[in-house]
């Protein structure tokens, strides 16, 4: 019987590996427009740059930026999974046009187009990536050497985002503002999810089967089990607004477990109804997309002032 185990052992390992390593590369995508296309239809579009900066890991980071006035608050922007900085593009370039805030939207790593990081960690060392890209709006320039952002930072982030703005924001003391749309309960969470959206044959099946692999897979502790809880519960002084909605209800329960766990000093504002959420927002019609936008853009100008 043993070699019979054995070979069972191998294949349950080799599948769920397969699972993982699927998964955690996302589909190939090219962007939905980019701020050359964007620009010729707003004047603040054409002002993006694209910027590069490096990650503790030594793994590069990219993102669009888009600068705001001498001594004001920044906001970076984080996608969801399978999506890319095009996606928030255009949230990006209205949140600079009505608060004149310095606006940063990375890629995420594996994510956008011709990405070099593989693999995607779920929300693991994307911690650091995202800790990271605070720190690169931290030390932007004006032409004259000044600092270009004030005290204050914000951050968005949809899913995968999310969670890398709550545990940036665990990290670094001036995120002052953080908005959390369908934001996942664990990295395995978010796995179990992607996978079920990837493979729904079976999903239950294939979810265990991912989370199995993961221990395999990401055997250099890139990778993140424990509840996002803990995270929140290291936010102090800040705004939090938890978003989330019926296109993605797994994440609503889990948004309302989450805005429990906050520290008493940090003010939780929570919206679990939206129709659609910032989950979906990019099918959604002109006048939904403009109401959800306007939403998190007041909430920034509201909790972070000039």
């Amino acid at each position: 019987m043993l070699p019979v185990v054995l070979l069972i052992v191998a294949a349950v390992s080799a599948a769920s590996v397969w699972l993982v390593y699927t998964t955690a590369r996302p589909a190939a995508t090219r962007y939905l427009v980019t701020p050359e296309k964007y620009g010729r239809l707003s004047a603040r579009g054409a002002q993006v740059t694209d910027e590069s900066w490096a990650n503790p890991d030594g793994t590069p980071s990219r993102g669009w930026l888009l600068r705001g006035n001498e001594g004001s608050p920044a906001v970076i922007l984080f996608h969801k999974y399978g999506a890319d900085r095009s996606h928030v593009l255009n949230l990006g370039v209205k949140l600079n046009e009505s608060t004149n805030f310095t606006v940063l939207m990375p890629d995420l790593r594996a994510h956008g187009e011709s990405p070099k990081t593989p693999n995607s960690a779920f929300g693991g060392c994307e911690t650091e990536d995202a800790v990271s890209a605070v720190q690169f709006v931290r030390n932007l320039r004006t032409s004259g050497q000044a600092a270009l952002v004030g005290t204050n930072i914000g951050l968005y982030g949809v899913e995968l985002g999310a969670i890398s703005a709550l545990t940036a924001a665990a990290k670094e003391k001036s995120v002052k503002a953080i908005a959390l749309d369908s934001m996942p309960e664990t990295s395995n969470h978010l796995l179990e999810s992607t996978v079920d959206r990837r493979f729904p044959f079976a999903s239950s099946v294939t979810g265990q089967f991912a989370k199995l692999g993961t221990y395999l897979y990401y055997f250099d502790g890139c990778y993140r089990r424990d509840s996002y809880c803990e995270m929140a519960k290291q936010v102090e002084n800040a705004n939090v607004l938890m978003l989330a909605g019926l296109d993605a209800a797994a994440y609503q329960e889990s948004g309302s477990r989450l805005s429990k766990c906050f520290a008493a000093t940090t003010q939780v504002e929570t919206r679990l109804d939206l129709s659609p959420s910032g989950f979906s927002i990019i099918n959604a019609s002109m006048e939904q997309s403009e109401t959800y936008d306007q939403r998190v853009i007041d909430f920034f100008r509201a909790s972070l002032g000039g």
